[in-house]
């Protein structure tokens, strides 16, 4: 996305300007005067603020259509009622392969992520990504009003979604029944949850989540992956406290932290934060992981 030459360059501050918003309790209305202060005009406040966000014309790396898979969309049970999600998986397999269940964002199941989905079914695994807005009206294509409805979403039924889909892959026919979690922001701090509650979560990978509480980090069984955004000073808060309940529990656990990096680095539709380097490292990494851990 390319910018006028006359409008100043994002800045650290305009960046956590956003994360307020996005994230904190910052409106649309308080979030663009901030930002038009920090750009010097409204004008370049608008141009600017396209930029922070997420640009879904960037979304498919892999398209849908993609011969070497085979996706649609499913339902499944959950103890908070019908749930549905995308389900893609490699269109030709020898046999049963290891499931990972692929946790949105805040801003829920949006092409984004299921291009995440698809991008995991291509290195070998069968993928569901759940919409967890889905026991509702599902996501909407209005970015605002997705986090205006995950903000609103019961935490024991979000947990429910969660536990829901590891069960929906582990009984899955086309899986050997080893399920791992990956999550981002939001879907990262989903994938903490799962990991304290489920006994079946064999791997999780949470980029960027918030940590859950370390009275609970005991009930782990999952072997762990943590990675953190060098900047991302709200999330980073939970870090030590989170390390030591999982040294002290005996958590089989790594903690990547990448330097110079923001929140959502992994997020290549977002121009301003995403980080091709430490988003390359980390998804590589991923896959590593649960190759090993889910066989």
């Amino acid at each position: 996305m390319k910018r006028p030459t006359d409008v100043p360059p994002v800045t650290q501050e305009m960046i956590d300007l956003y994360d307020e918003y996005t994230h904190l309790t910052l409106d649309r209305r308080g979030f663009m005067d901030k930002l038009a202060r920090l750009a010097g005009s409204s004008a370049a406040a608008a141009a600017i603020a396209p930029v922070l966000a997420a640009n879904p014309a960037l979304a498919s790396i892999v398209e849908a259509d993609d011969a070497r898979l085979k996706g649609r969309d499913v339902s499944f049970e959950t103890t908070a009622g019908p749930a549905r999600g995308y389900l893609v998986m490699p269109a030709e397999r020898d046999g049963p392969l290891p499931g990972v269940v692929v946790i949105h964002e805040n801003r829920g199941l949006n092409e984004h992520i299921r291009d995440v989905a698809r991008r995991t079914a291509l290195a070998g695994f069968v993928a569901l990504a759940p919409d967890f807005l889905s026991i509702g009206d599902g996501t909407p294509d209005d970015e605002d009003a997705a986090r205006g409805m995950i903000s609103a979403l019961d935490p024991a039924a979000a947990v429910s979604i969660g536990l829901g889909a590891i069960t929906y892959l582990a009984d899955n026919p086309d899986t050997t029944g080893w399920v791992g979690a990956v999550g981002f922001c939001w879907g990262g701090a989903m994938v903490n949850q799962l990991a304290v509650r489920s006994p079946d979560l064999a791997a999780a990978v949470a980029f960027y989540g918030r940590v859950p509480d370390p009275a609970d980090v005991p009930n782990i069984r999952a072997k762990m992956l943590l990675h953190y955004a060098g900047l991302d000073q709200r999330i980073n808060a939970g870090i030590d406290g989170y390390r030591a309940a999982l040294d002290q529990a005996g958590t089989d656990y790594t903690i990547h932290i990448y330097d110079d990096v923001n929140h959502a680095f992994h997020n290549d539709t977002s121009e301003a934060r995403y980080d091709q380097a430490a988003a390359t490292l980390a998804w590589d990494r991923t896959i590593d992981f649960f190759r090993d851990a889910l066989g």
